[in-house]
């Protein structure tokens, strides 16, 4: 069983930037994919971004592509979300989990909850205007 714990949340501008971690626990992570998501307060939880099991490839939803970047420290056993020109719209709780496929299969077209599991707690972050 994995546990994930995100960390790295707060308050910041728009236009700032934050980095988020998430450490997992209880097993390595080293041969599957992990995905970032967020859900703002009266919206369902929706996919922010993805990698790869050896951080080769990263996909993005498109309001966050060229701005966020997600990479993994395997040997950490954790997971970054690198976000730059924080908007107010990105307020929202974040969470990690871990993809429910070995590998990358399929990786870059399943972004739904379903196809993730072992969710974070999550982690605050609220951009002011």
């Amino acid at each position: 069983q994995v546990q994930l714990v995100e960390s790295g949340g707060g308050l910041v501008q728009a236009g700032g930037s934050l980095r988020l971690s998430c450490a997992a626990s209880g097993r390595t992570l080293s041969n599957v994919g992990m995905g970032w998501f967020r859900q703002a307060i009266g919206k369902e939880r929706e996919f922010v971004a993805s990698v790869t099991y050896n951080g080769g490839m990263a996909y993005y939803a498109d309001s966050v592509k060229d701005r966020f970047t997600i990479s993994r420290d395997n040997a950490k056993n954790t997971l970054y979300l690198q976000m730059n020109s924080l908007k107010p719209q990105d307020t929202a709780v974040y969470y990690c989990a871990v993809y429910r496929y070995m590998y990358a299969y399929q990786l870059e077209s399943r972004r739904s909850e379903a196809d993730f599991h072992s969710w974070g707690q999550g982690t605050q972050v609220i951009v002011s205007s």
